[in-house]
């Protein structure tokens, strides 16, 4: 019996003045720590006489090794490079992940975390797709299956949630930008797929406001996750109509940022940042393709290991801990800007 009224292992962390992750990395293999961290555990595992019930929890709810790990477009370059490291880490910890994809369609996101129930998942890495989930069903989901959020958040949703600071990735473009040339206009979907399209447009408004600079917005036609072909198809008609008020553009995400380096090409205009050139295109992400643009895309790089390393501890975490976190958390990691060819 617990004598010592220690209910989860968070309050056993706190009182034997260890760190929950070091004991969580016990309970899950003893061997894995050090051996005077061992006896300190162990010395207050019998003075607080306290087991965890993660065991029987996840006997009761008959729990598998396998991990869902779920993404609005694994074509995406962005979600393939982010997975792929999520997924070794699970691999390598001994868990079987399994990988979605809803497409941008709510109805596959709905039935994609209806078929995971029946995988009877240890837990689930979910980036949703945003405004268009349907935010009461993934309320529902997270309430019976251990969830991280990463990416896309939805407040108050899932145990935890690790995403990139979208506020750090324009501030650091823009200053840039204004700094080393004309203020750029910011180019963006009219109907963004991406979760986090309109966090950057905010904060390049207030970024632009700040600096006092009038912002301007451009939304390219389209709709979907062909972002390369939006960005391509709608800067020929930009530079076909003559409306560039400036000569710095600047993306909201990569892959807009390649197709109008393509547009700017086909329509002979030079992209780089010397005088003797017509443009100057940045982007935002690190595309993985980024550096190979012609010229290289100028961009603001994601920390692609903080976001994915931290989402599996924090599962991990999640799932040692019985399932369930005392609070919901929020990390967000600064991005880096990389200074390439085109700006």
């Amino acid at each position: 019996m617990n004598t010592g009224g220690i209910r989860n292992m968070e309050e056993f962390a706190a009182v034997s003045g260890i760190s929950r992750p070091t004991v969580s990395k016990y309970f899950h293999d003893p061997e894995s720590v050090r051996a005077s961290t061992r006896a300190r555990i162990e010395e207050a595992l019998a003075k607080y006489d306290y087991r965890p019930n993660i065991y029987a929890i996840n006997q009761n709810r008959q729990l598998t090794k396998n991990i869902g790990i779920v993404v609005p477009y694994l074509a995406d370059p962005f979600f393939a490079e982010i997975v792929r490291r999520i997924e070794r880490r699970c691999i390598d910890a001994g868990y079987s992940p399994t990988l979605f994809s809803s497409h941008g369609e709510q109805a596959l996101e709905n039935q994609i975390l209806d078929g995971l129930r029946s995988l009877k998942p240890a837990g689930v890495l979910l980036a949703a797709l945003g405004r268009a989930s349907d935010r009461q069903e993934i309320e529902k989901f997270c309430r019976d299956v251990p969830t991280i959020l990463f990416d896309s958040n939805l407040d108050g949703i899932g145990e935890a949630f690790v995403g990139s600071d979208n506020f750090s990735f324009v501030s650091q473009s823009v200053d840039y930008l204004t700094r080393s040339g004309e203020p750029p206009i910011f180019v963006e979907m009219a109907t963004p797929a991406n979760p986090n399209a309109r966090k950057r447009r905010t904060a390049y408004v207030t970024k632009m406001e700040g600096l006092g600079l009038e912002p301007h917005i451009v939304q390219l036609p389209g709709e979907g996750w062909a972002f390369e072909e939006i960005g391509y198809q709608g800067t020929m008609k930009l530079l076909r109509d003559g409306n560039l008020p400036t000569n710095t553009i600047l993306c909201s995400n990569d892959r807009l940022a390649i197709g109008v380096l393509s547009a700017c090409y086909e329509s002979g205009l030079k992209v780089g940042q010397d005088s003797s050139c017509d443009l100057r295109v940045a982007g935002h992400d690190d595309h993985p393709f980024a550096r190979y643009t012609c010229p290289s895309l100028t961009t603001v790089a994601h920390d692609y290991d903080s976001v994915s390393n931290r989402s599996v501890e924090l599962l991990f975490e999640l799932i040692n801990n019985g399932g369930r976190f005392e609070q919901r958390s929020e990390v967000l990691f600064a991005s880096r800007l990389i200074l390439r060819g085109s700006a």
